[in-house]
């Protein structure tokens, strides 16, 4: 192997035995810490950044890896390997350089000519609802303060009769290259900043944004079975774009208010309804309120204790974009009596004496202790 080179793997600081995705990492990490552009006037960060796309341009190549493992430096040497000079920096460099061109700058997909056109800024705005509103939908009426095209300059950003001019400094471009060393590098051009145009005489209704802000009226549909956080998306009703580009989208947030009486847990309601003593004892039916207005009857069985629930099927709430429904569940809550006369208490005391063994709770605790 030559003596005057650093051998491949060592330059890329990884094992002969590493995989592709091992050399990629590698490079990668090494390119962006050795790039000179990171180490601007540093000769020795672009001597070794120049080492470090060599090795990577064999060893990445199957083909050139396994004459590399085999003859080394030689390999490549006197019009060896691929032709003459070694691997080079040529179409193979570039190939490497835009690897990690992305990691370093961040330009990805930016080198297309400018159009001073930028997509608005999507909106957000929070909407509180009512429980009843999330059971059967709604429509409501926003007003919300936006960014829209001017009527003046048509969005353009020019004082009317004008029209905006091509960057100077970029050509229509949005971006300029600079050379540095051995490379080049592309940037957003300072002059434009990106938008390939400039505005030499802005229109005075927008100071050449080319969007004023107005109050807008807006028509929200609710759907049925809505609930806290769901997000309502209308498409094009953002802010509008720069200098007639597309517009933004607003997203409505949704907030469901607490309900007097019901409490939600997904498609299923539920609700805590007192009684009186006398019907938890001897049984009956008592009328609960439902999410549609309506009444439901509840039966209750005689010895009913406090805690217990009932379900009443299809009485919930109904589930977004299905036509499935919840279910109410009651809970209900025997009351002591209160203010009692003198006769209804005497009463009581010798209702007292006959229901000792008629008490389930006391027994299940009297023989627990046992």
């Amino acid at each position: 192997m030559s003596t005057t080179k650093r051998c491949y793997y060592e330059t890329l600081e990884v094992e002969r035995s590493a995989d592709d995705s091992t050399l990629k990492s590698a490079f990668r990490k090494l390119a962006m810490k050795w790039h000179p552009d990171r180490n601007p006037g540093d000769n020795t960060a672009e001597v070794r950044f120049k080492e470090i796309n060599e090795a990577y341009e064999v060893l990445k190549d199957g083909d050139k890896r396994a004459a590399y493992d085999r003859y080394g430096h030689a390999a490549f040497e006197q019009g060896g390997f691929g032709g003459g000079g070694g691997p080079g920096f040529g179409a193979g460099f570039a190939t490497s350089f835009s690897d990690i061109f992305e990691d370093l700058f961040g330009m990805a997909g930016q080198r297309g000519r400018g159009t001073g056109r930028e997509r608005g800024a999507d909106l957000r705005y929070n909407m509180e609802i009512s429980l009843e509103d999330a059971f059967k939908g709604k429509t409501a009426q926003i007003e919300i303060p936006v960014s829209v095209t001017c009527e003046s300059c048509s969005g353009s950003g020019a004082k009317a009769g004008t029209k905006p001019k091509t960057c100077s400094t970029c050509g229509g471009a949005g971006r300029v290259r600079q050379a540095q060393g051995f490379f080049t590098l592309e940037r957003t051009c300072p002059s434009c900043q990106g938008r390939g145009q400039t505005i030499e005489d802005p229109c005075p209704s927008c100071t050449g944004s080319g969007r004023v802000t107005k109050e807008r009226s807006l028509s929200v549909n609710i759907p049925q079975g809505v609930e806290d956080g769901t997000r309502i998306r209308l498409a094009g009703e953002g802010e509008a774009g720069v200098r007639g580009g597309p517009p933004g989208d607003l997203y409505i947030f949704l907030s469901v208010a607490s309900h007097a009486i019901f409490q939600r847990d997904g498609a299923d309601l539920h609700c805590r309804v007192p009684i009186s003593m006398v019907t938890a004892a001897l049984g009956g039916e008592f009328e609960v309120p439902t999410i549609d207005r309506g009444k439901s009857k509840v039966k209750v069985p005689s010895g009913t204790q406090t805690g217990r629930r009932f379900r009443i099927a299809g009485k919930g709430m109904p589930v977004l974009r299905s036509r499935q429904v919840g279910d109410m569940y009651v809970q209900v809550a025997v009351e002591t009596p209160q203010n009692l006369t003198k006769k209804q208490q005497e009463l009581l005391a010798e209702f007292e004496k006959t229901i000792v063994r008629c008490n389930p709770n006391p027994r299940r605790w009297v023989s627990s202790r046992k």
